[in-house]
């Protein structure tokens, strides 16, 4: 029988999931009860902009009708969620449904509090290795990715056809430095992304640091500090502005859009805004520093099962998930997230049935790697903490990028020295 045994205080894992919501929104909720009679299955999900009525809600409420029985559904923002997870799991209480952002699926599990699929009893065995992982703690895995959003490199096509650029010949850091080189000897703005010192800039920096080779177990590695330069190098030369360091993935955004620049890098959650600017847009994969597609992380949830003291609950809570992560369950929840990239091939062939346009978008979220991969688990949080300081760092010229992440992985290895 499965029990809950914490392995962490629950106030450390607490303050391990600071890391927020990649596109943030905010709502309250109340904790509802789990013991729950009459056939009433309790869930919890990261959607408060998906109110009572709304297509996300009644599709719930379909899966918890096919299992037979009604879901009490609950919304909180992201770092809310989490929160109450915890504590609803420290009380006994918990739902017999979250979807977690995936970082925070290993500080959850590494509680105690998560059941792994296995115990469960679902199959993800076609679900994309690479997805997979982010769900993973010391070989086991505790959730199903609902669906997959990375980042990629939006292109102002009007502004690289006038200087004769041919963003399919974008294919290393070279290539793009030189078409960097080429737009703003034109008049134009080369590239923006986002460096600010919270998760985000982490998350943009993420697929430069990993283009190059380098590892988080190792943040001042020469791969590490050349994929730093090649962001510093921009700015110096004027290829990206100074507003980098501040620059939210909204922010970033909002400066694609004037028209201006000839690059962003930024998500698959912009699909829609790209398609409705005055000006061509397209998309290309983010390039590795010689040759191929540089791994992103993965953004998006996991359905995960918390542990229940009634064990005869997990039979109709397998059904509740098995209905949520069918081929067509996979595509409903692309087509309600702003394109949300199914974790299955067979899923992303529906998709691309249904949206051949987003190839590129299928393409990117094959070759992404989440946060927690490599089995970081609870200790990327920390991590990301110093990655992102030592980003601000090189960025501002308070240090070159060689000191700022030689500071960064003393900080690193200090703070997890001890977990």
């Amino acid at each position: 029988m499965l029990s809950i045994a914490f392995r962490k205080p629950i106030a450390i894992a607490v303050a391990a999931i600071a890391l927020g919501a990649l596109a943030g929104c905010s709502s309250t909720g109340d904790a509802t009860s789990t013991d729950a009679a009459g056939g009433t299955y309790t869930w919890w999900d990261p959607y408060p902009q998906h109110e009572e009525g709304s297509d996300w809600a009644n599709r719930v409420q379909a899966c918890g009708t096919d299992a037979g029985v009604t879901i009490q559904r609950t919304a909180y923002d992201t770092t809310s969620l989490t929160n109450q997870a915890l504590l609803a799991a420290q009380e006994g209480t918990s739902p017999d449904v979250i979807l977690l952002d995936n970082p925070a699926v290993s500080t959850l599990a590494d509680t105690g509090m998560l059941t792994t699929t296995e115990e469960l009893g679902l199959d993800t065995s076609a679900v994309d290795a690479n997805l997979l992982a982010a769900g993973e703690l010391d070989g086991e895995a505790y959730g199903v990715p609902v669906g997959a959003n990375t980042l990629a490199l939006y292109y102002n096509a009007d502004i690289l056809t006038a200087a004769g650029i041919d963003p399919a010949g974008i294919t290393s850091w070279a290539s793009l430095t030189d078409a960097l080189a080429k737009v703003t000897e034109a008049g134009h703005k080369g590239i923006t992304f986002a460096g600010i010192n919270t998760e985000e800039g982490s998350f943009q920096f993420l697929p430069w640091f990993w283009g190059a080779g380098a590892e988080l177990s190792k943040l001042d590695s020469p791969e590490a500090v050349s994929a730093l330069t090649l962001w510093t190098d921009w700015v110096d030369k004027g290829y990206a502005p100074q507003s980098v360091i501040g620059n939210s993935q909204n922010t970033t955004w909002e400066e694609f859009i004037t028209g201006n620049f000839a690059f962003a890098e930024n998500g698959t959650w912009q699909v829609n805004s790209a398609a409705e600017q005055p000006f061509t847009t397209g998309v290309i994969e983010l390039p590795a520093i010689d040759s191929g597609v540089a791994p992103a992380p993965t953004g998006g949830e996991f359905i995960t099962t918390p542990v229940q003291k009634d064990t005869a609950r997990y039979e109709t809570t397998k059904k509740i998930v098995d209905c949520m992560t069918t081929p067509e369950g996979f595509v409903e929840t692309a087509n309600t997230f702003a394109y949300y990239i199914p974790p299955t091939s067979d899923g992303q062939d529906q998709l691309l049935e249904e949206h051949p346009e987003l190839d590129t978008w299928v393409s990117a979220v094959k070759a992404a790697k989440g946060r927690t991969s490599d089995n970081l688990g609870t200790d990327y949080p920390l991590i990301s903490e110093q990655l992102w300081t030592a980003v601000q760092s090189a960025l501002s010229g308070a240090s070159s990028p060689q000191d700022a992440l030689a500071a960064a992985q003393n900080a690193a290895v200090a703070a997890t020295d001890g977990d």
